[in-house]
């Protein structure tokens, strides 16, 4: 954003038909950077294809331009603001009319890169199951029951629980359990939010009349408990940290298992160059992950459909060549005695079998990137079938050949096949990390929307499919984690052992957290979902209590850095919270601040001292954070200066979460008329909008000046249609007249001179006028130094705690600097503010 050069006098009327715009090109911090390019609206750097689309509001209704809607001199901003603010909610892409078909394309499309992304980890788990379940050679009888359990744990984990259920729990087509609590807070008034998150939020709690009494009854208590708040903030942000836990160990456990599965074939591979080589074809790994999720997906989906295919294979052909019997592990009759004669030892023996769809919670935290329905069709139809058959295949093959169980998948392996399927191994076990990579990209990307976390820059990957990111930062650290896993461990049987425990928190999380959703949003009885709750609770109990046994062994480090991430992620929720209620004091109503006297000049409020307020010549530009009331910069300014600029404008960008914005749908003006001259300008803009001004003070002055104009032109056509519509049958002359007048014409005796009917209007006129003094005058950006401290009455660890998130906070946010405005027409008002 460029301060600009000519002030001499206003720019020329936009006579093309288009609009000047802005371009946003996002700095480190993920803040937005405007950046100098040529004027005359918004560029695309990357062409946007695809479905047409409607994005609703709450109501309803589509989501329709505003900025035209009569404001200048009828309604005040501050009664009007909800206006600008109408369908600015996220919702799920819907594709209608003709674009149904291009949509039955992409959900093929879809679930082909789905594959390739999501069910990386999941389909690598046949390479160590057995071999992590059993200890010793298995007598057949242990060995159908084990396969028992692993195939009604695979149908009622991953297909009954997640896929056909779990899957349907999305906010707004984002998933993860922090999406299901964010798809709770929109139900019930579970939390608070920042002014700035509660325009894009799309609130749609039940009538207490349209819920049955015990759901009423629930939501009640859980928006009354503040230990019920506390405890569904913590489930979501511990699931969040324990995926991204899971996100540093993956990536080291497949990349480094599948470069010692090299020693199949050359045993004296020395420790060192294992590690080396993991290592750096993790720094390969995530220096791809820019290209994107498609890009990357349809790389790696060949991959996975081939591993995937060459264990449903070689399953079908030991199935044919070895023992078929083991097809009665389908009877869950071999799963229930498994647990009866087993007991505490098959209790232990849970740990190595929940192996078998590790990763099920990435499949829920990757549905923002892909769909529903493309996650349904690739499982179902592919990736599920291909999993039974390869456990299956080995069981068979381990049911002649006991031996073979430490080592399954490459035992088992047809003749002639070994070197083919060791190559595939390898390389979908490097991918497999991709699953756990791109549900942290969606995961930060939802904690960042309720303020859990600072802000940093989130890229979208996708023209089509909105919910397809890239976050660098957290890219690059979880590069940095994971290599030194990898350099510190360097085995996978270390790092084996801190498998599971994490992913069995998520589930039980999310069987918790849909629960909710059930009575709260989806408004099930309660007698009817007590007994699915209590099946699936069971059984996520089971396998949270046996990987608990992990602790000792390795899992306490995902256990850590989980936790750790927790409480950072908490501390800067709470922190955030106490600078909302402090920043609160100074966002009032402008009736709040200033009045007239009786002869009609500024005066500042009693509250504020009641001084008259002088008017400083030019046009103050106040950067508007929030886009309600009067920004807290312009409150200090006010009372501090006891004076306000001959034109005020409140600058409000906000994102939208769409590719882009149209040109229509792109500003917003209101007026203050508690203020004469003060208006508030909202600008919004898609992901993918690159908003390209010279000129930040032209764009302001031009919007604000066609908007006194349209609204004008309004008034006017409204006052000619009334005059119209009664004078319609009696006087047509005078109807014809009308007429001329609403196309802004008018006739004198020496010619026809065309005037704008809308500046023969005095008031308009002299707004106009003085608008264009202001403009040529001065230019004023005013920008809030805000400075933060804690209260002194504090106690010590409340301190602490604000003390942490002040720092990070000085030191994660982008500095004036980062607007790219020219200093010597900068204004910074400093203000302090205790927490």
């Amino acid at each position: 954003m460029d301060d600009p050069d000519s002030t001499e006098k206003p720019p020329p009327e936009n006579t093309s038909g288009q609009s000047t715009g802005i371009a946003f090109s996002p700095d480190p911090r993920g803040e937005a950077l405007l950046r100098v390019g040529s004027a005359g609206g918004i560029y695309h750097t990357r062409t946007l294809t695809g479905p047409s689309f409607e994005r609703r509001s709450h109501h309803g209704r589509i989501s329709q331009d505003h900025s035209t809607e009569p404001s200048y001199m009828t309604q005040d901003a501050e009664e009007g603001e909800q206006r600008w603010q109408e369908g600015n909610a996220k919702t799920k892409q819907v594709f209608k009319g003709t674009t149904l078909l291009w949509w039955f394309w992409e959900i093929n499309r879809l679930a082909y890169q789905s594959i390739g992304v999501i069910y990386g980890d999941i389909g690598t788990s046949p390479l160590y199951v057995y071999s992590s379940t059993f200890t010793e050679a298995p007598t057949h009888e242990d060995l159908l029951q084990v396969l028992s359990v692993i195939i009604w744990s695979i149908t009622i984990m991953v297909t009954l629980k997640y896929v056909l259920l779990i899957l349907h729990a999305d906010n707004e087509g984002e998933g993860g359990t922090f999406s299901c609590y964010s798809l709770l807070t929109r139900y019930a008034h579970i939390t608070s939010r920042d002014p700035r998150e509660e325009v894009t939020v799309r609130m749609e709690r039940h009538l207490s009349v349209d819920l049955r009494s015990t759901n009423r009854t629930i939501r009640g208590k859980m928006e009354s408990s503040k230990l019920t708040h506390i405890l569904l903030k913590t489930m979501g942000v511990l699931a969040v940290s324990m995926v991204i836990a899971d996100g540093v160990l993956t990536p080291a456990q497949s990349v480094l298992g599948a470069i010692q599965g090299l020693q199949v074939v050359k045993p004296n591979i020395s420790s060192s160059t294992i590690v080396g080589t993991s290592c750096g074809i993790l720094v390969l790994l995530f220096a791809i992950q820019p290209l994107g999720t498609t890009k990357l997906a349809g790389g790696f989906a060949p991959i996975v459909i081939l591993w995937l295919g060459f264990n449903g294979g070689f399953g079908i052909y030991n199935l044919v060549r070895h023992d078929s019997s083991v097809l009665k592990a389908f009877s869950p009759y071999f799963a229930i005695q498994f647990f009866s004669q087993k007991k505490t030892h098959g209790w232990k023996m849970l740990g190595g079998i929940l192996l078998s769809f590790t990763g099920v919670e990435a499949l829920f935290a990757d549905l923002g990137a892909f769909s529903l329905r493309a996650i349904q069709l690739s499982w179902m139809s592919y990736t599920y079938p291909c999993l039974l058959l390869a456990y299956i295949g080995q069981a068979a093959h381990i049911s002649e050949n006991p031996e073979a169980y430490d080592n399954p998948f490459f035992k088992s392996v047809p003749p002639g096949m070994l070197y083919p399927s060791l190559v595939v191994a390898v390389l979908a076990a490097i991918v497999a990390s991709q699953a756990m990579i791109t549900a942290t990209f969606q995961l930060i990307s939802q904690i960042m929307k309720l303020s859990y976390c600072p802000q940093v820059k989130v890229v979208h990957t996708s023209r089509i499919f909105h919910g397809q990111l890239y976050v660098p930062f957290l890219n690059w650290i979880l590069m940095l984690g994971s290599i030194l896993v990898t350099a510190v461990y360097s085995d996978t049987t270390r790092l084996g052992n801190a498998y599971g425990v994490c992913v069995m928190f998520v589930t039980f999380f999310d069987t918790l957290m849909v629960t909710l959703v059930s009575l709260i949003v989806w408004k099930l009885s309660p007698f009817l979902i007590f007994i699915p709750w209590l099946f699936f609770a069971t059984i996520d109990g089971l396998y949270l209590s046996s990987s608990l046994n992990k602790v000792p062994d390795g899992a306490w480090f995902t256990l850590t850095v989980s936790g750790i991430l927790a409480g950072l992620f908490l501390l800067w929720r709470f922190g955030k919270e106490n600078q909302w209620r402090a920043e609160a004091e100074d966002r009032i109503k402008p009736t709040q601040l200033v009045r007239q006297d009786t002869e009609g000049k500024l005066r500042l409020t009693e509250k504020w001292g009641g001084d008259p307020l002088s008017v400083i010549r030019g046009l103050g530009i106040y950067f508007d954070k929030t886009g309600v009331l009067t920004p807290a910069v312009f409150t200090h300014f006010v009372s501090k200066f006891v004076a306000v600029p001959e034109i005020a404008v409140f600058f409000h960008l906000h994102p939208v979460e769409v590719p882009t914005v149209s040109p229509e749908e792109r500003y917003h003006v209101s007026r203050f008329s508690a203020i004469p001259g003060c208006y508030r300008l909202v600008i919004k803009h898609g992901f993918m909008d690159e908003v390209i001004s010279p000129d930040l003070a032209a764009l302001i002055y031009q919007q604000v000046r066609k908007s006194i104009i349209q609204t004008a032109k309004q008034r006017l056509g409204l006052a000619a249609a009334a005059k119209e519509q009664q004078q319609d049958e009696d006087e047509p002359e005078q109807q014809q007249e009308v007429a001329t007048t609403r196309a802004g014409t008018t006739s004198t005796g020496l010619g026809h001179k065309q005037v704008p009917a809308e500046l023969r209007d005095g008031e308009v006129a002299a707004e106009l006028a003085r608008l264009d003094r202001a403009f040529s005058a001065k230019i004023m950006y005013i920008v809030g130094k805000e400075q933060m401290r804690v209260r002194t009455t504090s106690s010590i660890g409340r301190k602490v705690v604000l003390g942490v998130f002040l720092w990070i906070r000085d030191n994660t946010r982008a500095k004036i600097a980062n607007l790219r405005l020219a200093m010597d027409r900068v204004v910074e008002v400093g203000f302090v503010k205790e927490i």
